[in-house]
């Protein structure tokens, strides 16, 4: 009995041993896991490089990424090459060397050497490169074309003038040029932004204006163009430059010019609205009690700052005075009850815009009213 005693004491440690070596063979601390390639630590590749030549200089911008090819926060400022094409082996011919933090909105402007503002049309790609610490290259960007060569000649004597129907823009129309250009015009809203008031305001308002819009004028201006889109009241800043077409290889670029000088223009409405048209005037006598009248009528102004109507009236002998309320009249009629029978009257209207502006008078209609 003492020895199966033993033996089966003997059993159970043994065992329980081997199942304890077997759990910690399981989970201990020293068991490797899947082998990990090593980081590089990579900046994710650029991929939205845009470039723009205007004259002799060529802007380009991009987005930072903010990871690394390990889809791990960058930290710290990242170095960029920018390359001016690739050289003999493929490689990026890098022109300047920069450095800027993650998630930045990143650009960079150059004056292009010489040999490139000179000659025949052709057409150069810029990339940008970004590097990590030990200079290894997250690769080329995508590449961004603009055209080289000579460009067109700068806009001169730009200026702008106030007319009825918009801002007129002037420039020296230049010598004939070896390929037709036309005009790029940028317009910049300067003015602040004002309240609007309670008719703009509500679903049917207009939209807000954009800060800065582009105008392409064609080359047959003749060095004029009238800008009939822009907002009264408002002030602009007008820029100017000459653009061709090019085609080099298979590909369409667009060659511009330098901008002028920026020319600016506070466009206030001091023009008053159209005279009114179509007046016309029946007299009524007085029947049943009522008092006879003369009702007038005209053609509806279509404005959009129009206020609204005043009405004149003078006899035959008389001078002209105003008839209707201190308020311009809202709509394209007016009943004049204060008439003697046998009486002739003369009319004219005017119309008002919003500021104050009012018309000259409109064409006389005349009426009489019927005696008793």
């Amino acid at each position: 009995m003492r020895s199966r005693r033993i033996l089966g004491w003997t059993a159970r440690a043994f065992l329980g041993a081997t199942a304890l070596s077997v759990g910690a063979a399981l989970s201990g601390c020293g068991m490797p896991g899947a082998p990990q390639p090593p980081s590089l630590d990579l900046p994710d590749r650029v991929t939205d490089l845009s470039a723009v030549r205007a004259g002799n200089q060529v802007s380009l911008t991009w987005a930072m990424p903010k990871r690394n090819t390990d889809k791990l926060l960058l930290k710290g400022d990242v170095q960029v090459r920018v390359c001016r094409g690739r050289d003999s082996t493929g490689a990026c011919a890098a022109a300047e060397s920069l450095q800027f933090a993650p998630g930045a909105n990143a650009a960079f402007t150059e004056t292009l050497p010489s040999p490139l503002v000179t000659g025949m049309p052709r057409v150069l790609t810029y990339y940008v490169e970004l590097v990590n610490r030990k200079g290894r290259s997250a690769g080329l960007s995508n590449g961004a074309d603009v055209p080289v060569g000579e460009a067109p000649a700068a806009v001169t004597d730009l200026n702008a003038t106030v007319e009825k129907d918009g801002v007129l823009l002037q420039w020296a129309s230049g010598a004939t040029e070896a390929a037709p250009t036309a005009i790029r015009l940028v317009r910049r809203l300067v003015s602040p932004a004002q309240s609007k008031k309670k008719s703009e305001q509500g679903p049917l308002s207009p939209p807000a204006e954009p800060v800065e819009q582009t105008l392409l004028v064609s080359a047959g201006a003749h060095g004029h163009a009238l800008d009939k889109d822009i907002r009264f009241g408002e002030s602009y800043e007008y820029r100017a430059q000459r653009v061709v077409s090019v085609t080099v290889g298979e590909k369409k670029l667009v060659l511009a010019g330098p901008f002028s000088a920026p020319v600016r223009i506070d466009a206030a409405k001091i023009f008053p609205p159209a005279i009114p048209d179509g007046l016309a005037a029946v007299a009524t006598a007085g029947e049943d009690g009522t008092s006879p009248a003369i009702d007038l009528s005209w053609q509806p102004d279509a404005e959009a700052d129009l206020a609204g109507y005043v009405v004149y009236r003078r006899e035959t002998a008389g001078a002209w005075s105003r008839i209707s309320p201190a308020q311009p009249l809202t709509g394209p009629g007016y009943h004049d009850a204060s008439v003697q029978p046998g009486h002739t009257y003369f009319y004219s209207v005017s119309a008002m815009d919003e500021e104050g502006h009012e018309s000259a008078r409109s064409a006389e209609a005349q009426e009489t009213v019927p005696g008793p």
